[in-house]
């Protein structure tokens, strides 16, 4: 359902024909039983490993006992905690703060965080990226400033009203995907204010739709091929009897600047 994983599928796809591999997938909504119930089915089929991007809740235990049935396992985009397997994923606590240091560069100093969850690793990692960018800054970062729980452009969308509501009125929104930031631009237009001008707003991703959006959307890439490649390639030599370090692999965001993002407009 996010495009983002639609990326790193097709970088995994294609590192995986050139060994005449294939692949079944699963979504697993973040549905630990759904999750669960696929490895197993996996298990029963003898596939020869599992990338995952694990569900919320997936305690380490679960890819021991894959990996201890004979399915190797690699997880891509979060990590699990005591979980001895290879991790790719970009580096989220450093690329949210670039977007926190863009806007505060362009003189913002009232920025929100819209979106994610403290859930995972991803949510927790990109919230500290933007919290250390703010206090680096010397800038406040308050509660209130924190919308949590929007990872789709609906709840982008719904959670416009209530970044408009603040009474601080913050500036600027630091967004915690491209999904998330365009359905905010779309309620903050739709509010009769101009994404980019009034409100300037950032994503995270680098999505295709981000660079034709309206404004054109300036966000953060996320490596997510390289994400695909590096866990396909890693998958494959530990199937090929290689020796893989279980470690975490960082890849590092890019800054994408576009239209945006501009200089700070307060609100009547």
């Amino acid at each position: 359902m996010n495009p983002f994983f639609a990326e790193i599928l097709r970088s995994i796809e294609s590192e995986l024909d050139r060994s005449r591999q294939t692949f079944i997938l699963s979504n697993h909504y973040d549905q630990l039983e759904k999750q669960r119930t696929f490895i197993d089915t996996l298990l029963q089929l003898g596939a020869d490993g599992v990338i995952m991007s694990p569900a919320i809740g997936t305690p380490a235990s679960d890819i021991v006992m894959a990996e201890e049935n004979g399915l190797p396992a690699v997880l891509i985009a979060r990590t699990v905690e005591g979980a001895d397997v290879p991790v790719f994923r970009g580096d989220d606590a450093y690329g949210t703060g670039l977007a926190t240091n863009h806007l505060i560069s362009l003189g913002h100093k009232r920025i929100a965080m819209i979106g994610g969850t403290d859930q995972t690793s991803t949510g927790r990692d990109r919230y500290q990226g933007y919290v250390n960018a703010m206090e680096a800054a010397g800038l406040e970062v308050r509660p209130s400033w924190r919308i949590a729980g929007p990872r789709t452009k609906q709840a982008g969308f719904e959670a416009a009203g209530q970044f408009l509501a603040l009474k601080d009125k913050p500036t600027a929104a630091c967004c915690w995907n491209d999904l998330v930031a365009i359905g905010l631009m779309n309620g903050i237009a739709r509010a009769g204010l101009v994404p980019g001008i009034d409100i300037s707003v950032t994503g995270y991703d680098d999505l295709e739709e981000a660079a034709i959006a309206t404004p054109a959307l300036t966000t953060v890439w996320n490596g997510q091929r390289e994400v695909g490649r590096r866990a396909a390639s890693a998958l494959l030599d530990k199937l090929n009897g290689q020796m893989v370090r279980p470690s975490q692999e960082l890849i590092k965001p890019e800054l994408h600047v576009r239209q945006s993002t501009g200089k700070p407009v307060e609100r009547a």
